[in-house]
């Protein structure tokens, strides 16, 4: 019998097929929609009086702390509960990573107990933060009333 010839062993290169892969990935991390981690159960009262916040009067600090009231008298950092201690704990910690400069925000729900909300601002003004602004919802354009 004859010598059979060896056949060269086929190869699939695979970078093409990781690189595409990549790509993939990058492009659904960047398309991501972010969910808003606000807590969805606080419903802001009515801000009718007070000034329109929009692109132009928004804080131009890269960091300021929004902090929310529920109407059962919850304190949370978007989907963080945090206890009177714990919201003390946190301002510090943020306050050392970011200087006392920085705006404070308190989205309060509408219904909620000034004595709830008082422990937020009491516990900023005991930090030292006196940059409180309060969150609430105003009337659309549209509205005819």
């Amino acid at each position: 019998m004859g010598k059979k010839k060896s056949q060269p062993q086929a190869e699939l290169d695979m970078t093409p097929m990781i690189d595409v892969v990549f790509q993939l990935i990058i492009f659904f991390v960047v398309t991501l929609k972010m969910s808003d981690d606000r807590d969805q159960t606080v419903t802001l009262a009515d801000g009718r009086a007070g000034v329109e916040v929009n692109d132009d009067n928004l804080p131009k600090e890269l960091h300021f702390l929004t902090i929310d009231v529920a109407k059962d008298g919850r304190i949370s950092y978007h989907d963080m509960t945090l206890t009177p201690a714990k919201l003390d704990s946190f301002i510090k910690d943020w306050k050392r990573k970011y200087g006392d400069g920085f705006p404070c925000m308190i989205r309060a729900d509408g219904e909620s107990m000034h004595k709830n909300v008082s422990v937020v601002m009491q516990t900023f003004a005991a930090n030292g933060l006196a940059k409180i602004t309060f969150v609430a919802v105003g009337r659309r354009k549209t509205d005819s009333k």
